[in-house]
């Protein structure tokens, strides 16, 4: 069949916070239709590659990516039309060298990454094949471990929680599926115990409660009982994952931290490795993303040379999916493993490249939804195809985040018995 790129079109949409991003049209000219769509972040790096937005204050606040769509329509798809959509890291060279910049400031990384995922879905349609198994080749089976954000803070909640996201993470299920339900009950029991106490049990961005608290710490305490409340073991059978987004309360770029929301007041990032330790002590932690920020290269160091064997020390905002900072990561021993999210650096086969960069040097990598999501379900089949073990995409709650656990319940019927879950 003739896999050869037919027309590309492209729509302004809006994600999961009512905020203006981009779908992508692609037709083959064998008659294979697809469409992607694009996340956003609000917790971002200093260093992704940048969105374009219109800036228009008259449309969806400044917000409006019309200006990312023209730029599909009118400069990218006269580029990739007649080329082969097998051809993914070609097409993709293509549109970065179309951009020219190192960033993708001039096409913008949503408009060159709706356009690279498209490609990819209709390659695996037009070969017969499952988008995992496109990407991934015969041997991707392996579902990942789902760390659920049941809690919430920092940028994704309107609270007195310092640290962004607390996760559930299902470490002793014998299926994704039993996990999923491990979690999922937890959450449950999270809300009951929140309406017992007298505290809201509204959601943020990703679907987790995001309750004031008098504390950082209650916010662990809580996912304690929860998870005992819901019949699990904390530790065997459900660990916990941090991850701090401590970029959103960096008060310098020379290591100091202002823990505002909760009113804790300034630390150092040696106060905050002190507090990590303590509670990598007293609670059943198994990673630990963005504990310190994105230019506290040495504050990092520092903290994976504590706890890093203990424990995955994970960076977002340090190395936002690019292998030039995952490099630098690997040399200095910043951390052992790194965030992946294919809206950070912009195209598939770059956040490939990432991940084959973790892979070689014995780093681990945890996939990544964004906070601003999408109905679109690519995730989870790269989550699959990528064979990293974990994801996180959200809580139990809010159906952009429940697309993708929906999406890997079905690879793990397609897969029957074939199926691998482990975390490592």
């Amino acid at each position: 069949m003739n896999s050869i790129v037919k027309s590309i079109k492209a729509l302004e949409i809006l994600d999961s916070r009512g905020n203006p991003t981009v779908r992508v049209l692609l037709e083959l000219e064998d008659g294979t239709k697809v469409s992607s769509s694009v996340p956003s972040g609000a917790s971002t790096g200093e260093y992704e590659a940048v969105e374009i937005r219109d800036n228009d204050p008259k449309r969806y606040d400044g917000k409006g990516v019309l200006k990312a769509v023209a730029n599909i329509n009118n400069a990218i798809a006269p580029l990739i039309v007649g080329m082969d959509a097998k051809e993914q890291a070609k097409i993709d060279a293509a549109m970065i060298a179309l951009d020219g910049t190192p960033n993708k400031s001039n096409l913008g990384a949503n408009a060159i990454l709706g356009v690279s995922m498209a490609v990819a879905k209709a390659a695996a349609a037009s070969s017969g094949l499952e988008l995992y198994e496109y990407l991934g080749g015969t041997d991707a089976r392996r579902i990942p471990v789902p760390c659920m954000n049941i809690l919430n803070g920092g940028e994704h909640a309107d609270n007195s929680v310092d640290f962004q996201e607390f996760m559930a993470v299902p470490v002793g299920a014998p299926t994704f599926s039993e996990g999923l339900r491990y979690v999922a009950q937890t959450f449950h029991a999270l809300k009951k115990i929140l309406a017992k106490k007298g505290l809201a049990t509204s959601v943020g961005d990703e679907g987790g409660f995001a309750p004031d608290l008098q504390s950082n710490e209650e916010a662990m305490e809580l996912i304690i009982e929860a998870i005992q409340n819901a019949g699990f073991e904390p530790g065997k059978d459900i660990m916990i994952g941090i991850d701090s987004a401590a970029t959103s309360f960096c008060s310098d770029k020379k290591g100091n931290y202002d823990l505002k929301w909760s009113g804790a007041g300034h630390k150092t990032s040696d106060n905050l490795i002190k507090i990590a330790k303590e509670w990598v002590k007293k609670y059943p932690i198994i990673f630990w993303e963005d504990p310190l920020a994105e230019e506290d290269w040495e504050g990092f160091a520092k903290f994976t040379a504590e706890l890093g064997d203990k424990i995955e020390v994970i960076g977002d905002d340090i190395f936002v999916t690019n292998t030039k900072f995952i490099s630098r990561g690997i040399q200095e021993h910043t951390a052992n493993s790194s965030l992946i999210k294919l809206n950070q650096i912009g195209t598939v086969t770059e956040t490939i490249d990432a991940v084959r960069m973790c892979r070689d040097n014995g780093w681990r990598y945890l996939l990544s939804h964004r906070s601003g999501e999408t109905a679109d379900t690519f995730l989870a089949d790269f989550a699959v195809a990528m064979d990293g073990g974990h994801l996180k995409t959200g809580s139990a709650s809010r159906s952009e985040r429940l697309s993708k656990y929906n999406r890997l319940l079905e690879i793990e019927m397609m897969l029957e018995e074939t199926a691998i879950y482990k975390w490592k």
